[in-house]
């Protein structure tokens, strides 16, 4: 079964022989009086109770929680399955005076979990009496308290009585006064009502009148705006289109150039690495191009997306202003509307105040009917002030309207700019694309210049070397011998055996092998030698040339100038049609001195140089410096 029981929780202190403290819990029925059950525990007590239990909680905390799990019993006892609930358990069938567990229970979906059990005992013949006895002292209290209550209520209720009682007949002289004002009030005020309302009529025709000449004025004004802004928006998107256009005509030239660029890069690669280096900072140029063309491209499509935006905000524009245009039609037609109404209720207030002229006897009938009449009146007041909002925020709406279009005219005006600037910026970089080709058509006559020069010395050096085979009476025979000391040879660029180390350009290898050498001492000269012949020094000096000049390659200070050598010949040791030992080093050889520079520019020395080297038409106005480096 189910009881509504009371506990009393209560903390005793005893310090007759030591100080202590007690807790004393209470059950008590209020239907039952004889429902008694009592439980004292002391310090020694709950330790046990704390052993055996396995609880956490100390002594002077104990009691707080179990008025906490009393209240969570107490707030789920009304649920149809509480999660919090006090079991009394006793042995015997019925509570006959045996001791008692209160089990405070947790229930889950899985188990039933018992937080707290109290053994409480059952009180005896004493404890009862003076529970009653308290019980008893406690109701005559409560009456003599609830006595007093009443009698001071009744005399107040009293009081009260008397004072509205007069307060009524007050009243009601008030109320018949009133009724005599009102009556002359309301007279007074349809009056006055009938004249506010021709005087309103006066002022609303004149305000309608005012509204429409300024909202066909500013109309006119947003028509003549609109069409300024569409020319100047298709005038715009013509410009964009033929720029567009164009742009990618250049795109398209760019690109075609670019392929041209790398098929002939192609082909030079195979001959030099240095033009390879050269290549490839051009492709890295050409991919930075392309990169800002598609930039460009995204940019002309973000300002063809936004023209598009643009349009359709317009077509959103013109479509509010013929919404606001119906409204206004609309408003114009229950103004009309209200005008008749207003004529109508005229015509029965002149009829309602006839019948009040007659009939006196009806002034109830005819004030409801003047309420009415106001509240009408009321709701026209209304309907014009929101009137008067409408066509204020369609003003406003209409000066939005217009700052968007100038903010738009802005932007498209800052669009433009940009465009400009990317133009000139396009601009820029096909200047440098121009610039470019025109460095890689002067390296490529570099390098044909350097083939003929290499070829040349290697002719050069066959004749040497057949030179070498021929019989020592030769060299009797040659008019222009000299014997040269080996101090008198200034220094000259080596040849590795991967052909020439260092670049030799072709006028300082003619003079090393054709200049004629005058000796220091004086007493022996050499004469000129003749033209279309190349006087040979005797055959010792001849055969150990190309040691000399594998000495002459230590030296640093050569009187060379550098020109575009094969930058692969240096890398891989390749040898230019030359045997290697041509260049194997002599102890005992005797340098070569060539020509001087003055006779190279005569006329002995014009068959023997290259006919390849010779600038081609399209740069003939180019000096000897491009072709002969130094």
């Amino acid at each position: 079964r189910r009881l509504n029981v009371r506990v009393n929780i209560e903390l005793l202190s005893v310090s007759n022989p030591v100080h202590k403290k007690d807790l004393a819990v209470r059950l008590t029925d209020d239907t039952d009086p004889f429902f008694l059950y009592n439980l004292v525990i002391s310090e020694e007590d709950f330790q046990s109770l704390k052993s055996q239990q396995g609880l956490l909680v100390d002594f002077s905390a104990f009691p707080q929680k179990f008025i906490d799990l009393l209240q969570q019993c107490i707030q789920e006892q009304n649920k149809d399955i509480p999660r919090f609930l006090l079991q009394l358990v006793s042995s015997a069938p019925a509570l006959d005076h045996t001791p008692v567990s209160l089990n405070v229970v947790e229930t889950n979906p899985f188990k039933h979990l018992t937080h707290l059990s109290l053994k409480f005992l059952p009180g005896t013949d004493a404890e009862i009496k003076k529970f009653l006895a308290s019980c008893l002292k406690s109701l005559k209290e409560d009456k003599m308290t609830l006595e007093e209550k009443l009698k001071k209520t009744e005399e107040d209720l009293t009081r009260q009585l008397s004072y509205t009682q007069q307060h009524l007949s007050e009243k009601s002289r008030e109320l018949d006064k009133l009724k005599n004002e009102w009556a002359s009030y309301t007279t007074a005020l349809s009056n006055k009502h009938s004249q506010e309302l021709t005087t309103e009529k006066e002022r609303a025709l004149q305000a309608q009148t005012q509204y429409q000449q300024q909202y066909e004025q500013q109309k006119k004004e947003l028509e003549n705006l609109h069409q300024k802004s569409i020319q100047q928006l298709q005038n715009r998107l013509s410009e964009l289109e033929v720029i567009n256009k164009d742009l990618t005509e250049r795109r398209y030239k760019g690109d075609s150039t670019v392929r041209e660029l790398k098929a002939k890069l192609s082909g030079l690669e195979d001959e030099c690495q240095r033009a390879k280096q050269e290549v490839l900072s051009l492709r890295r140029e050409n991919t930075t191009l392309d990169a800002e063309c598609h930039e460009k491209e995204k940019l002309i499509n973000q300002l063809q997306t936004r023209v598009a935006v643009l349009e359709q905000e317009i077509k959103d524009k013109d479509q509010l202003v013929t919404r606001t245009k119906e409204v206004l039609d609309a408003t114009q037609e229950q103004k009309v509307i209200l005008e008749e109404s207003t004529e109508e209720k005229q015509r029965h207030i002149e009829k309602l105040e006839t019948t009040i002229k007659s009939l006196s006897a009806e002034l109830l009938k005819a004030n409801e009917i003047i309420k009415k009449l106001q509240g009408d009146l009321k709701t026209l007041m209304s309907k014009l002030k929101l009137k008067n909002t409408v066509t204020i925020q369609q003003e406003k709406l209409l000066a939005e309207k217009e700052e968007k279009l100038q903010k738009e005219q802005r932007e498209l005006q800052e669009m433009g700019q940009s465009l400009r600037m990317k133009e000139q910026e396009v601009c820029k970089l096909q200047e440098q694309v121009e610039s470019t080709i025109q460095k890689l058509e002067e390296s490529k006559q570099l390098l044909k210049t350097n083939e003929n020069v290499i070829t040349w010395l290697n002719k050069q050096l066959s004749e040497v070397q057949l030179a070498k085979k021929l019989d020592t009476p030769a060299s009797a025979h040659g008019g222009g011998r000299a014997a040269v000391s080996p101090h008198s040879m200034p220094d000259r660029p080596s040849f590795h055996s991967s052909g020439i180390s260092h670049p030799i350009s072709p006028l300082y290898a003619f003079q090393n092998f054709l200049e004629p050498t005058h000796s220091k001492t004086g007493n022996s000269q050499c004469p000129v030698p003749k033209a279309g012949t190349l006087t040979l020094f005797s055959l010792s000096l001849q055969v150990q040339l190309n040691s000399q000049l594998s000495k002459l390659s230590r030296c640093s200070d050569a009187h060379t100038v550098p020109a575009a050598a094969h930058p692969a010949n240096k890398e891989n040791g390749d040898q230019l049609g030359l045997d290697p030992k041509y260049f194997k080093r002599k102890d005992d050889s005797i340098p070569l001195r060539g020509l001087s520079q003055n006779t190279l520019n005569s006329e002995y020395l014009r068959p023997y140089l290259p006919t390849k080297a010779q600038p081609s038409p399209k740069a003939a106005g180019t000096p000897a410096s491009a072709y002969f480096p130094g």
